[in-house]
């Protein structure tokens, strides 16, 4: 679930793949392999997304599909 929602969440944007690799620090091709599953996403980047979307870890994991961030206790 994880890799769709990430081309979701860019597309929806109007971003390219090149954009947020800039952002993440890393090559278009290592992102492009992070949306498509063929590379392990590292913890460090997985929360830069959820950040950058404002969103949470565990939407963007499958493991909810309520898009909105936690809040802060």
């Amino acid at each position: 679930m994880l890799f769709p929602r990430l081309r979701d969440l860019r597309e929806d944007q109007d971003l390219r793949q090149q954009e947020i690799a800039d952002y993440l620090g890393i090559s278009q091709t290592v992102y492009s392999r992070y949306e498509r599953g063929f590379q392990v996403i590292p913890v460090i980047h997985l929360l830069k997304l959820a950040d950058f979307y404002h969103t949470s870890t565990d939407y963007l994991l499958g493991r909810t599909n309520d898009p909105r961030p936690y809040k802060n206790k």
